[in-house]
């Protein structure tokens, strides 16, 4: 019997699949559960809609990460902070702080988890940090911690 799946359902498929199932495990399990509807024209059709939403709404939020990518990617971070000797800092530059001042100074929000340093910044320089944007897209950001 074909069905179409409502949820994810373990070792059968995930949401949203036509997938063959026996008769007996369809009629008294999945469809009474809401895990599966009937595999009829009417609901394939209404499958083919939603799939085809589905990557519109993908497709315009990769063009939106794309988007902010490119603005990012033309910022220059300078964040002036306190050091001692040998141009080491006095604590660390984080992604919070990097993420603050984007905020700030070119009201770009963006979630400090995101910011992806391997470590925190505890000496002076320039530095390229990788920002994660969407799932496909990563952006450079040009960070530079001058002393105060």
């Amino acid at each position: 019997m074909k069905v179409i799946l409502q949820a994810d359902v373990k070792a059968l498929g995930k949401k949203g699949e036509v997938i063959e199932a026996k008769e007996g495990y369809a009629r008294n399990y999945l469809l009474p559960k809401g895990l599966a509807v009937e595999a009829t024209t009417q609901n394939l059709k209404e499958v083919e809609r939603l799939k085809k939403l589905k990557d519109q709404k993908e497709e315009k939020e990769l063009a939106e990460a794309n988007e902010l990518a490119e603005k990012i990617s033309n910022i220059k971070v300078v964040l002036k902070v306190k050091s001692g000797e040998g141009g080491r800092l006095f604590g660390a530059v984080t992604s919070k702080e990097i993420a603050e001042d984007i905020l700030k100074n070119h009201n770009i929000k963006i979630d400090k988890r995101k910011i992806e340093l391997k470590d925190n910044i505890k000496t002076l320089g320039t530095y390229n940090i990788k920002i994660k944007v969407h799932t496909k897209v990563t952006a450079d950001l040009s960070v530079q911690v001058i002393a105060e």
